[in-house]
């Protein structure tokens, strides 16, 4: 199951030492909804591994000020706690895999 990530613990996320995916979304966001599966999936089978979560930018705003969010989804790729690479709009699920396993 993917991490519910807000404003009161991203920080600590990061710092964790493990990749840290973030998916920037909300619930009226047609495509959000559509990768939302893939996300919950991945999240599943990097368990451990890796931190994959999900950020409503309708609850929150801190952290998508931080980062320039103008645009969702948006998939934030962390490692090392540093940004390392950012995606805009929808993926697919091979393509999302692929760039988790850069991360490890």
């Amino acid at each position: 199951m993917a991490t519910v990530i807000n404003d009161e613990n991203y920080k600590s996320l990061l710092e964790e030492g493990k990749p840290v995916v973030i998916d920037f979304w909300a619930p009226w966001c047609g495509p959000c909804r559509s990768i939302a599966p893939i996300i919950e999936e991945l999240a599943t089978a990097y368990e451990g591994r890796a931190i994959i979560g999900k950020y409503n930018v309708d609850d929150d705003t801190d952290l998508g000020v931080e980062y320039g969010i103008r645009n969702i989804p948006t998939l934030l790729f962390f490692k090392d706690g540093q940004m390392v690479d950012k995606h805009v709009g929808t993926i697919t699920r091979d393509a999302l895999a692929a760039k988790i396993e850069a991360l490890l």
